[in-house]
């Protein structure tokens, strides 16, 4: 009997050590898989912005598609996180075409005779996004109305943590034949001080993208819209809108730092391409979101090489993406 009973416990134990070592085996295949899955920071814009939203909306869905972990980190602004980019210090952003354009092409290409990014040759394009909209905001009962109204007003500018805005602004003036040296500067280091000028009444005229979580928060402060400044957005479809009106737009870009790997950018590119379609609920902009318009000829930097080599398999590179690639490799512009 006794033996019997040792041989009971015996097999009891064996038994117990086998389900152990499938539970430990199934561990170490689970910790291998997260392992294996590249992990990120994405730079993005400060909170409160359509960047910030759009980097939690990549985060999010390449997490829970498996392929990448992203992790979201808010900067100032655009134009602050690019030498980390270029450094190697952050692996991936949530930027615009402006920005980036400015920095990769350096110092010997201006707009309206400046370009005060430091140069950053390794920036990489990842994917394009969306159009980003934006356009100048006013108080709602602003006698503004025109960009021409604009003329001797105080408007919102400097943006050394927001350069675009500077160019977008410079653009829209220039479109009625005015300057900065038209308007009365008010100095401001980003996009969430520029909307806060105009609600706290130190400035006439700010500038902010379409339907931002500020300029929704601003409107219900003290009642914001959007002026006249070419893309049509009608009545009421986004917020402060309460006229049909024509804005600046612009792509923004998912761009590659020097630390991005591969298999970080092919992880990304693997789950947007896939689920882009969750995107949509996080802001308004990311319905016009396809996979159409990932890899586009319309482009200020080259696209990543894991990039080039995932549209290419999934049949998205083109001739004319290629022209554009080349042409960019070379540096023209």
């Amino acid at each position: 009997m006794k033996k019997r009973g040792d041989l009971e416990k015996r097999g009891a134990t064996i038994a117990a050590m086998k389900h152990a070592g499938l539970i430990i085996t199934f561990g170490l295949l689970f910790a291998s898989t997260a392992c294996a899955q590249p992990s990120a920071m994405i730079g993005t814009n400060p909170p409160g912005s359509v960047l910030y939203v759009v980097g939690n909306a990549l985060a999010k869905v390449a997490t829970e598609s498996g392929t990448a972990r992203l992790t979201v980190q808010p900067y100032a602004g655009s134009s602050t996180f690019l030498p980390m980019l270029e450094s190697g210090e952050l692996e991936l952003g949530v930027n615009n075409a402006i920005d980036v354009g400015l920095a990769y092409n350096g110092p010997g290409f201006k707009i309206g005779g400046r370009n005060p990014f430091p140069h950053t040759p390794g920036l990489r394009l990842v994917m394009r996004a969306f159009p980003l909209m934006v356009a100048p905001v006013v108080r709602r009962d602003s006698p503004i109305k025109t960009i021409q109204d604009v003329k001797g007003k105080r408007v919102t500018g400097e943006y050394p943590a927001n350069l675009a805005i500077w160019y977008n602004v410079f653009g829209e003036l220039s479109s009625a034949g005015l300057s900065w040296k038209d308007v009365r500067v008010v100095p401001v280091a980003g996009l969430n001080e520029g909307i806060d000028a105009l609600v706290q009444g130190r400035a006439d005229v700010s500038t902010y993208a379409i339907n931002g979580a500020n300029v929704r928060e601003s409107d219900a402060s003290v009642g914001v819209r959007h002026g006249y400044y070419p893309r049509r957005v009608k009545k009421e479809e986004a917020a402060a809108v309460v006229d049909d009106v024509c804005v600046v737009a612009y792509d923004a870009y998912v761009i590659a730092g020097k630390g991005a790997s591969d298999a970080l950018v092919e992880g990304l590119l693997k789950a947007i391409w896939n689920d882009g379609a969750k995107l949509a609920p996080f802001h308004p902009l990311l319905r016009e979101w396809s996979r159409e318009k990932m890899a586009g000829a319309e482009i200020t930097i080259p696209y990543h090489p894991a990039a080039m080599r995932f549209y290419r398999e999934h049949d998205a590179w083109t001739a004319e993406v290629e022209q554009a690639q080349q042409r960019l490799i070379k540096g023209g512009r």
